[in-house]
């Protein structure tokens, strides 16, 4: 169970880095939002799993710190 829930975050981390790299491109208003919408939807599903993985943990410092390493990185064309 353990095993498959953190094959899971690595999917989820790996989506994330994904949705933060393309936020550094240039694109449309509409791609931008979409990237973006995906990105806090990825985020908050790995929150939530790694609340349940481990229950004693502080799983929301990890999510806060995801969201936070992309403010200011957008580009615009």
């Amino acid at each position: 169970m353990i095993e498959e829930n953190l094959a899971r975050l690595r999917a989820h981390r790996n989506n994330i880095r994904r949705y933060e790299r393309l936020l550094t491109t240039q694109l449309s208003d509409l791609e931008r939002a979409f990237i973006a919408k995906r990105l806090e939807e990825e985020q908050a599903e790995a929150e939530a799993l790694v609340k349940t993985t481990f229950p004693f943990s502080s799983a929301g410092a990890w999510a806060t710190s995801k969201r936070s390493s992309v403010e200011g990185r957008h580009v615009r064309a």
